[in-house]
């Protein structure tokens, strides 16, 4: 007979090793930022393939980035009459525009960190008129470095060939994020990738849970031990759930346990879990998806939204006259400051507040 003493119960240790787990260690794993002093540091993107899976395969991922840079780019820009000629016939791969190879950029740096595109100029001219703007995935490149920390030059990687090397004036380089000396931008992805692998595992459970209601998981006991007669059962009772009919069987040779699931809503974690994401992103959530948020929120966060892509607007700007001389202006997006203002104004429920109001000082009547 089995010894049931509780004086001889023990705790386990699962708080220790590098498998431990506790509700209270919870610690950011640091993270250096990439430097290097040697002749020459290689700068690659290993990361690429995995961070563009993200960015296809997640429809959330990808509107938010796209969106965000729609903003940025989308309404077109003014220039000079020059300029606005050599913009007009950049064609990158043969069929982009201007518009569409900057959106491009934009999109990728946030995905990568950074993102690349060849300056071809006029033949024999080493500082020639710009001809053409040809994108190249971070997939292969490579940025060089010297031992100032400096970028030297570039490289392209060409399957079965030598690496195809780029003046540091014939490629367009655009980071996303890049602080301190790191030798590289920040991709958004890698920010968000446990919160989307969060997202996405509580969908396909909830899915899985929906499913089971409709066919669930039994444990049947049959009244024998013949396997071909379990095995022919097992097919019949499947094939009545597939034709969602009633299966007759004798009685006594079959019970069926009670294995009801409990389904617990997960809509609430999985909203707060797409908050964080678009934060992390950001976009505030009402640009991607506006339902059930009132006209108030939604003006406010439209508000905080605009000096986001307008900073990005600002440094492509600047991007592409410290590396191309292109002079561009970005249009703006229509903003919401004089509407919120002029609404402020009528609204006669308010009247009354004056400026001392909103500070306590001695001579407040």
């Amino acid at each position: 007979m089995s010894e049931l003493n509780l004086t001889k119960s023990a705790t386990a240790e699962i708080h220790q090793g590098s498998n431990s787990f506790s509700a209270y260690d919870y610690q950011v794993k640091a993270q250096a930022l990439e430097y290097n002093e040697s002749d020459e540091a290689v700068v690659s993107f290993p990361n690429a393939a995995k961070y563009f899976g993200y960015y296809k395969k997640y429809g959330q991922l990808k509107k938010a980035i796209d969106t965000l840079m729609i903003y940025v780019v989308g309404k077109g820009f003014s220039t000079d009459a020059g300029t606005g000629v050599i913009l007009d016939h950049i064609n990158g791969w043969g069929e982009d525009t201007i518009h569409s190879i900057l959106w491009n950029l934009g999109v990728v740096s946030m995905v990568q960190g950074d993102a690349f595109a060849e300056i071809i100029r006029e033949e024999g001219k080493e500082k020639g008129k710009i001809l053409n703007l040809k994108p190249i995935s971070p997939e292969r490149m490579k940025i060089i470095l010297n031992k100032k920390g400096t970028i030297e030059r570039y490289e392209q990687v060409q399957a079965g060939n030598t690496n195809k090397k780029l003046k540091k004036e014939d490629v367009l380089h655009i980071c996303n994020d890049r602080i301190g000396d790191e030798q590289r931008g920040t991709s958004v992805v890698e920010c968000c990738e446990w919160v989307i692998n969060a997202i996405e595992e509580a969908r396909r459970d909830y899915r899985v849970l929906l499913h089971r209601n409709v066919v669930p998981v039994r444990i049947i006991e049959v009244d024998t031990d013949d396997t071909a007669k379990r095995n022919t059962f097992m097919e019949e009772y499947k094939d009545a759930i597939r034709k969602g009919e009633v299966l007759v069987v004798p009685k006594g040779t079959v019970e069926i346990k009670d294995t009801t699931l409990q389904i617990q809503d997960p809509i609430a974690w999985i909203q707060s879990l797409e908050n964080y994401f678009y934060l992390a992103v950001g976009i505030p959530k009402v640009i991607a998806s506006p339902d059930g948020l009132s006209e108030g929120s939604s003006k406010v966060s439209y508000l905080v939204f605009e000096p986001i892509y307008t900073f990005k607007q600002m440094l492509m700007e600047s991007d592409l006259w410290n590396q191309c001389q292109f002079r561009i202006k970005f249009n703006r997006p229509p903003s919401l400051q004089d509407n919120i203002q002029s609404n402020e104004a009528k609204n006669t429920s308010q009247t009354g507040f004056q400026p001392k109001d909103m500070a306590v000082t001695p001579g407040r009547e």
